[in-house]
């Protein structure tokens, strides 16, 4: 969603008012969704932010192994961006739900944040990426490492016209001995960015390697480092992602954020009353659930501004379900729904993903997510998702 009201109007502390179907046996890719037949009006709701996290798509014809290098296919990728801009998402692109880390790698990430970025520029879209330290593959990484691995990749979004997301390090967990060194890299990195940044918490159940962040596993201990770093750094934080699936916790943590911080709910089990807000305040959004979700989520921000919380939840709360099914444990594999769902709605031709990870998830957990979504109405030709799905099932020797 493009920005709407300036940063300040968009403090944690502000009200929550802010206010076997023969038909369809042609190929695919003629019934692929066109951006102009399937554009909104922009999903706003007062001074809040949406960005829904992106999915890449495979090419199929590339002959590569699971473990890489991902072979990409950039017309469709690209094409899926302009999908989420044209119902006025903002998109965080190569963020965990385009593979980072399980199948796509520095190189391939850097040539998706280059190529997104411009696209966005082209057609007015709103574009935030992830900078990590994932080209650290080899032996444990020494904090100098990680630090410099930090900035190659926090240079390359800038260089190219981004928002700068600062993803959690799977290096830096390695090698960090604890809170202390968090300040410091975390300190350092940002009084060098030259625009406000996004900070992102990932929870171990999105990525294992990452307990105990912030040098603790103690969640309330590890809250008050994280708090450190921003409150060091105000005027270099635009907002805080936190995907810890605990919606309690991260409401106690918005009330805690300096003026003029957002917080980006990354939370796919509570992101609508996290969204709709309470007495105390309302989260923005980084989702990567607003991937599959896209057009409901446009219209429940219209609903949001035109008939407050109540017209919002009464569209959202029903994904919640779907939402709660596609990160079921282990959460890690969402990605294969997310993609699993776009291949169902049109928006690519095959499903299949990069590493292979379109095996991640049973054919019953498919099945589920394809009859919830259908429920949801999520499928612009219904009739063509249900013969796609007829199609796995044969795949699978189960039939239709």
């Amino acid at each position: 969603m493009r920005e709407s009201g300036a940063k300040a109007d968009n403090a944690a502390g502000h009200d929550a008012a802010g206010h076997d179907a023969p038909a369809h046996d042609a190929p695919a890719a003629d019934r692929t969704p066109q951006p102009e037949q399937e554009r909104s009006a922009p999903a706003q709701a007062g001074p809040r932010t949406v960005f829904a996290a992106a999915h890449i798509v495979a090419d199929p014809h590339a002959d590569v192994p699971p473990e890489g290098p991902a072979a990409v296919d950039w017309d469709a990728t690209l094409a899926f961006r302009r999908h989420l801009w044209a119902h006025g998402l903002g998109v965080a692109e190569a963020m965990d739900t385009a593979q980072r880390g399980m199948g796509l790698d520095w190189p391939g990430a850097a040539e998706l944040i280059r190529r997104s970025a411009a696209e966005a520029k082209a057609v007015g879209g709103r574009v935030a990426c992830g900078a990590g330290t994932d080209q650290l593959t080899g032996a444990a990484a020494t904090p100098a490492e990680v630090r410099d691995a930090y900035e190659e990749q926090l240079a390359l979004v800038e260089e190219a016209g981004a928002q700068a997301i600062l993803m959690a390090s799977r290096a830096l967990a390695a090698t960090a001995r604890g809170p202390d060194d968090y300040l410091s890299l975390y300190g350092g990195l940002l009084d060098q960015v030259t625009e406000p940044v996004i900070l992102h918490w990932l929870g171990p159940m999105f990525d294992p390697a990452l307990e105990g962040y912030w040098g603790t596993r103690d969640l309330d201990a590890a809250t008050e480092t994280f708090l450190q770093v921003i409150s060091a750094h105000p005027e270099k934080v635009d907002g805080v992602k936190i995907s810890l699936l605990d919606a309690d916790r991260e409401k106690a943590l918005r009330r805690r954020l300096p003026p003029g911080v957002r917080c980006y709910t990354g939370d796919d089990f509570h992101y609508p009353e996290l969204i709709a807000g309470d007495e105390h305040g309302f989260s923005d959004a980084l989702l990567g659930v607003f991937d599959p979700l896209a057009p409901l989520v446009a219209k429940a921000m219209r609903a949001l501004d035109a008939e407050g919380p109540a017209g919002f939840r009464a569209i959202l709360d029903p994904t919640v379900a779907l939402a709660r099914h596609l990160f079921e444990p282990p959460t890690r594999y969402y990605k294969t729904g997310v993609v699993f769902l776009a291949w169902l709605a049109g928006h690519q031709e095959h499903f299949t993903m990069v590493g292979g990870l379109q095996s991640a998830r049973s054919l019953p957990h498919l099945l589920t997510a394809y009859e919830r979504a259908a429920g949801l109405g999520l499928f612009p030709d219904p009739g063509l998702a249900e013969h796609r799905m007829g199609l796995l099932r044969e795949v699978h020797g189960v039939g239709r």
